[in-house]
């Protein structure tokens, strides 16, 4: 049936069952927050509006296509509205899966005379624009809609239905245009495949183009359905605004201790780790020292670190090192101590102050060398991957609507990924786990071995997690060093955290001389040129420059690298 697209409906044709999805739930209920402001009481102001999330569903209709259970995403009408709120958009997503996204409902609460555009900030749509439908031969299918604002305001998702004919207009609102910000498509959930590009439909999930803790997006959590839309093209939507500068929902300092205590994952570090993670003042009053550059001799460092350099930017003048290779310390400083070791929390607001992400940071002495992995074949380089200085993170996202733990961000070395709550392993109540890979500590939601390469061909670093005896318990052993939207002197940041510059310094290694050494050892039908295997490891295998603390990094005002 070559150029003849197939497609499975799940109220039409059982060729492939749809397993209804269930919302997700943690292991045990949520505990009654300690009593604040706004956070966890269901309802967040934005100013003009105020939203609720909304959790319940009920199912419109699901689609796939016929190649398999794994392309098929279910459309669902958001259930359980508020008395006075209004739906912004549908809600779609994977089946097979636990729920576990939302919508948001909106409310008007603008004074209309106060207002500077003398408008509502809510508006029923003029009418619809049809998008796709299912074209099935059957007597039925399914329908995506998007709704016509006004003008002055903007439609912040799409809409589905069973019926050819437009929804009713009060089935939803749009949103005045100045209340509202850019969005993007960030996943793509669904693709028909069409062979004819003029039937080919895709549904993505949007975000706010503009995210970190200064960015006031907020993403409403409806989809985007086109039949024409390119990565990168502009949206025909948008995401919501936070005009609320006091962030009233976000949790208090004794809101942040229960948060912690309660969902404080436990890092668990491979069995053979040998550079374990310790405090930052253990590291100091070890022997540690500061270079400048230009001069022979480094510095002694208090176990504050208030006699670092403080401020400014990583302009290369300083680092650390460990301590003078003649020192007995030096070894026992490289392996760490787990015994001291703790989490380093910055807090700080998310999505418009919709959510909260709690980034635990955690540091280790010295990153192990490097092991390659070639087909079945593994290799434990002797120098390449080493550096003083490690310093590795995951980050929680918790609903200030409700304090409930949405997903953590596992970081991987220079990218990393989101982890909805439903994919983690728990431990204890709702503490994830975490697992912290062997010599890198780069982070991972399961044990296992993770490429850094190429994964295809085989080819690349691993990055080896496993259960062991060490481990660190964020729930309890943890310092709180920034959450500044709690305003100044409510915590006292470490003066070790104002260093800006490099934790180690740099190195460049002979990664030829290592490389020639494993095509020696491989399979004589498996040996490539030392160029051709070089291309197919990361570039920072070859180099490692010092690397810099927490606030240096993007993400210490941005979001997380996905």
């Amino acid at each position: 049936m070559l150029g003849r697209e197939c497609w499975c409906w799940d109220n039409l044709c059982d060729h492939y069952p749809v397993v209804e999805s269930k919302k997700f739930s943690l292991p045990l209920p949520l505990p009654k927050w300690p009593q604040g402001k706004g956070f966890g009481t269901g309802r967040i102001c934005l100013g003009e509006i105020e939203v609720a999330q909304i959790t319940k569903f009920k199912k419109i209709w699901g689609c796939g296509s016929s190649f398999g259970k794994s392309d098929c995403v279910s459309f669902y009408k958001p259930d359980g509205i508020p008395k006075g709120y209004h739906i912004l958009g549908h809600y779609c997503q994977p089946d097979g899966e636990h729920i576990t996204g939302y919508v948001l409902a909106a409310k008007d609460i603008s004074d209309v005379q106060d207002s500077a555009s003398k408008l509502p900030a809510l508006q029923k749509p003029l009418n619809y624009t049809f998008i796709w439908s299912s074209d099935s031969q059957y007597n039925g299918g399914g329908y995506i809609w998007m709704p016509n604002a006004p003008v002055g305001y903007k439609s912040i998702g799409c809409l589905a239905s069973v019926e050819p004919n437009e929804p009713d207009p009060d089935e939803v609102r749009c949103v005045r245009a100045d209340l509202t910000e850019n969005c993007e498509a960030s996943e793509m959930m669904f693709s028909s495949d069409s062979f004819f590009q003029r039937k080919q439909f895709q549904v993505w999930k949007t975000r706010p183009c503009k995210r970190g803790m200064l960015c006031a997006g907020v993403s409403a959590g409806t989809f985007f359905g086109s039949t024409s839309f390119s990565s990168g093209d502009e949206l025909d939507i948008a995401c919501l605004k936070n005009l609320a500068s006091s962030l009233h929902a976000m949790p208090n300092l004794e809101q942040i201790h229960a948060l912690i205590k309660h969902y404080g994952p436990t890092m668990y570090l491979h069995p053979e780790e040998i550079y374990l993670p310790s405090s930052v003042p253990w590291f100091f009053i070890n022997g540690v020292l500061l270079y400048k550059d230009g001069r022979n001799n480094g510095t002694v460092i208090n176990s504050k670190g208030s006699n670092l350099p403080a401020g400014g930017l990583n302009d290369g003048q300083y680092w650390l090192d460990l301590p003078n290779k003649d020192d007995a310390n030096r070894t026992s400083v490289k392996c760490g101590n787990i015994e001291s070791a703790e989490l380093y929390v910055h807090v700080k607001p998310s999505l418009g102050g919709t959510f909260t992400d709690i980034a635990m940071w955690i540091f280790c002495p010295f990153n192990g060398p490097a092991t390659v992995k070639i087909g079945l074949l593994s290799f434990t380089l002797n120098k390449v991957g080493e550096h003083v200085g490690d310093w590795e993170h995951y980050t929680l996202r918790i609903s200030n609507f409700s304090g409930e733990l949405w997903s953590v961000y596992f970081s991987e070395h220079s990218g990393g990924e989101w982890v909805d709550a439903c994919k983690l392993e728990f431990i204890e109540g709702n503490k994830p786990i975490v697992y912290a890979s062997r010599n890198g500590h780069a982070s991972f939601p399961h044990p296992g071995c993770y490429l850094q390469g190429s994964s295809k061909l085989g080819f690349g670093l691993r990055n080896d997690c496993a259960r062991s005896k060490y481990y660190v318990d964020s729930s309890s052993k943890y310092q709180i060093v920034a959450a500044e939207y709690l305003g100044e002197g409510v915590v006292a940041e470490p003066p070790w955290l104002q260093y800006m510059r490099e934790w180690g310094p740099t190195i460049i290694y002979n990664g030829r001389s290592e490389v020639e050494k494993i095509i020696k050892h491989l399979p004589f039908f498996m040996r490539f040129s030392v160029e051709s295997l070089i291309e197919l490891f990361p570039t920072e295998l070859y180099g490692e420059a010092g690397p810099t603390g927490p606030k240096e990094k993007d993400n210490w005002l941005g979001d997380e690298r996905w």
